[in-house]
C-alpha cells in the first residue's frame, strides 16, 4: 500500500536485525516485552509504522516502515542508543554479569528492504520502458 507525505509517495519496508553485544543470550521474555514497547514508541516518533517485532535471547527482528525523509542509518542509531540506555537502566542487575561497560547492542546491524514486487519484475518493467 502506498503512503504519501508532502511531495512524495512511498512504500518502503525494512527488516532490521539487532544483535546483543558479544551475542550474549541476555534478552528474557520480560526484556523482550519492554523492547517491543520501546521500539514501537521510537518508530511512531519517527512517523513510521511497526509491522512486526520478535526476538531471541541474542537478537531482535523488527519489520517496520519509515518515511523516506529519514535516513535509516540515523533511525537505527537513535533506536539502538535509546533502547540500550533504557534497557541497561531497567535491567541493570540482570545485565551486570554480562556487561561491565555501558553496552547492550553490537555495533553492527543488518537492515534489508522488503515487500513490493520481486526484483525480477521491477527489472523487467524498467527494461520494457520505451525510450523518449
Amino acid at each position: 500500500m502506498l503512503k504519501s507525505q508532502h511531495n512524495c509517495v512511498y512504500n518502503i519496508k525494512y527488516h532490521l536485525v539487532l544483535v546483543t553485544k558479544y551475542r550474549h543470550n541476555v534478552i528474557t521474555a520480560n526484556m523482550l516485552c519492554r523492547l517491543k514497547e520501546m521500539v514501537a514508541e521510537r518508530i511512531l516518533a519517527w512517523e513510521g509504522e511497526l509491522i512486526e517485532i520478535n526476538g531471541e535471547p541474542d537478537h531482535l527482528h523488527i519489520l517496520f516502515e519509515l518515511p523516506p525523509k529519514y535516513a535509516v542509518s540515523d533511525f537505527v542509531n537513535a533506536l539502538k542508543t535509546g533502547t540500550s540506555r533504557k534497557i541497561r537502566k531497567e535491567f541493570a542487575d540482570q545485565l551486570k554479569p554480562f556487561y561491565w561497560k555501558p553496552v547492550f547492542w553490537s555495533r553492527s546491524y543488518c537492515v534489508v528492504t522488503c515487500g513490493g514486487a520481486p526484483l525480477s519484475i521491477v527489472k523487467q518493467y524498467i527494461e520494457n520502458q520505451s525510450g523518449a
